[in-house]
């Protein structure tokens, strides 16, 4: 991997680890760097500002959540697995204690590109079905589930599929 890209991918997983202790608003790019272990120039040398670094998180997260549903050996599994990643998500479960209204923009279905990238995904995962797979997984952003939850809800879901 180039240099460029951990750099990054360091910063990205120092953004995630930094949202989860103390959510988007508080966030700052001198704290996201410390986690990334760069310089404060390197951040800004990859994202002009905290909105930026933000978006592209979310779009890491989504590639990142397709990827593993996509090598799920079954449907039901990758199911389960986007439920219990959504649902265990310690960013997600700081966003949701100290930023709802972050929260409220984040699960407003609109015409971004990353939602369509997200729905896109989810139509080639789970074909016609998938805007109620998209509507139970935002369902868990706002109120997640347990394993035993997740795994029953996704062999149900694929069995009413």
């Amino acid at each position: 991997m180039a240099t460029n890209q951990k750099s990054r991918s360091a910063i990205l997983h120092g953004a995630k680890l930094v949202i989860a202790d103390v959510g988007t608003y508080q966030a700052n790019m001198i704290d996201i760097a410390a986690k990334a272990e760069v310089s404060r120039a390197t951040v800004y040398n990859h994202f002009s500002d905290k909105s930026e670094m933000f978006l592209s998180l979310l779009e890491s997260e989504i590639v990142r959540l397709i990827n593993m549903a996509q090598q799920a050996p079954t449907p039901a599994d990758g199911l389960y697995e986007l439920s219990c990643a959504i649902s265990t998500d310690l960013a997600l479960a700081q966003i949701r204690q100290s930023d709802p209204a972050d929260l409220t923009r984040l699960v407003s279905k609109n015409e971004h590109p990353l939602w369509r990238l997200f729905s896109g995904e989810l139509a080639k995962l789970f074909g016609t079905h998938s805007a109620l797979v998209e509507q139970w997984l935002i369902g868990q952003i706002g109120t997640p589930l347990s394993q035993a939850e997740s795994r029953a809800q996704a062999d149900r879901f694929v069995l009413a599929l």
